[in-house]
């Protein structure tokens, strides 16, 4: 991988580095991580320390001992009881905050001819906030750097590979949205919808109906279930599955896809 730097201006990396598995890094990721001095790690608290401890045995496997340092900082916290209209604003204030991280360990623990890098799960381009929160921070004036983005196994894709299926059927539409909007209805058009960061369950709202499930929690980890089949028969034993996973582990990223049966299968 090609990076171009500009001397005396610092360079960040925003490397996807998949859904777990170690073994999910590309080429390309180990390139960036092996030319990086610095990488910042923000940590959200003890129960998913084992996110953090992930993080660095990616890097202890990749990258020699001594040629680079590890710097974290917590995790701001989301006000995630805000609902409705209230949602939008709560999360532009948790970027806000993680902006002054970000900002904070740019021009502070990052020297002016360094690297710097964020290790992001998945493939940053998906449901992340990192490249956003960059772009504010750059767009505030206060620091100057440049960033480039290795694209990741995102947990969609991982998802479906490790449920030997694809994201779509020939010639149909897939669509990707989040827990919150399949609780407000079925995407029109679609039959076949992947949804990610749903906390509460919402697949349950459509158990009724003729739909498959292929669902996957800690996907690529030790920790990995997967469950798949008609969502009337499934829909309780994910419920529960993902209830004792999250007593276990004290957190849960979990996927899911759901196809719903037409008239010519």
């Amino acid at each position: 991988m090609g990076v171009r730097q500009t001397r005396g201006v610092r360079t960040i990396h925003v490397i996807g580095i998949g859904a777990g598995d170690p073994d999910q890094l590309t080429l390309q990721a180990v390139k960036a991580l092996r030319s990086t001095d610095v990488f910042f790690i923000l940590d959200k608290g003890e129960v998913k320390s084992g996110l953090t401890r992930l993080r660095r045995d990616m890097l202890e496997a990749h990258v020699p001992e001594g040629t680079y340092r590890v710097v974290e900082a917590r995790d701001p916290e989301r006000d995630r009881s805000a609902g409705g209209a209230a949602y939008s604003p709560a999360v532009g204030d948790w970027r806000s905050a993680r902006a002054d991280i970000y900002e904070h360990l740019i021009a502070e623990e990052l020297g002016e001819d360094e690297t710097g890098a964020f290790l992001v799960w998945g493939d940053p381009s998906l449901y992340d906030s990192t490249l956003g929160i960059l772009q504010e921070v750059l767009e505030r004036g206060k620091v100057a750097f440049e960033y480039d983005v290795v694209p990741g196994i995102s947990s969609v894709s991982a998802l479906v590979a490790r449920h030997r299926t694809g994201l779509n059927r020939v010639a149909r539409p897939v669509q990707i949205t989040t827990g919150r909007r399949l609780a407000e209805g079925f995407p029109e058009g679609v039959d076949d919808v992947v949804v990610m960061l749903d906390a509460h369950q919402a697949f349950r709202r459509y158990a009724d109906q003729d739909i498959d499930i292929y669902w996957g929690a800690y996907i690529g980890t030790p920790d990995e279930i997967l469950v798949s089949g008609p969502l009337a028969e499934t829909a309780e034993r994910i419920e529960r599955l993902r209830a004792e996973a999250r007593e276990r582990n004290g957190w849960i990223m979990d996927t899911y896809l759901l196809r719903r049966r037409t008239a010519e299968e």
